[in-house]
């Protein structure tokens, strides 16, 4: 198995944890702490990362060429773009219907999935694998697992702090993985200068170097 496989499966066993809190639960109708997501929504999105695993290993190998992980960053066209997109209300809709059973339901399911994982995913061939809503691409089972953990990483952080609960620890290993994707997507955003001044020179940092 990957460490990269290891390290999400890890993380999705945390996200279920979370999502079974009762925090959740009673926090369940009230805005989360991303702009047009309720907690509901916000939390079916974060289960999401966790269902999309087996279901692109249930399809066939697709005929689209696969990309690296840094090029498929690149192509998206939801990074950065508006809250009223077609795209990013399909996202907030698809989150609550999810999780529309209820926490307790959504939780179970998490966790039933992840553990289905665990007997599945350290074996599965690192073929290609894609999602609907791409464009004419796919990409490798291993980048799509580092895709799905950089998801769960921040939308666990993301419902942590709607329900007023600390973020949780994830591995070192885990975060290292995200923070260099993330790194990434700012350099092509922001360019190398704002970056380096972020990191390095606070007086002279840009207000933001976002990467989503």
């Amino acid at each position: 198995m990957t460490q990269v496989r290891e390290l999400y499966l890890g993380v999705a066993d945390t996200a279920a944890r979370l999502l079974a809190a009762p925090e959740v639960a009673e926090g369940w109708h009230r805005p989360s702490a991303l702009a047009e997501f309720s907690v509901q929504g916000l939390a079916g999105h974060l289960a999401g990362q966790v269902f999309f695993i087996p279901e692109v290993l249930a399809e066939p190998v697709p005929a689209e060429p696969a990309i690296p992980l840094h090029e498929y960053y690149a192509r998206v066209s939801w990074i950065g773009s508006d809250l009223d997109t077609p795209f990013n209300r399909a996202i907030r809709s698809g989150g609550e219907q999810e999780a529309a059973e209820g926490p307790a339901a959504l939780s179970g399911r998490v966790a039933a999935c992840a553990e289905e994982l665990r007997g599945v995913l350290p074996s599965a061939p690192n073929r290609p694998v894609r999602r609907p809503t791409w464009g004419p691409w796919s990409i490798s089972l291993d980048d799509f697992v580092t895709s799905r953990l950089l998801e769960l990483v921040i939308h666990c952080d993301d419902l942590a702090y709607s329900v007023g609960l600390p973020t949780p620890e994830f591995p070192t290993a885990a975060v290292e993985i995200v923070v260099d994707v993330l790194s990434r997507i700012a350099l092509r955003r922001h360019g190398a200068t704002d970056v380096l001044r972020a990191l390095s020179r606070s007086e002279r940092a840009p207000a933001s170097v976002s990467a989503l």
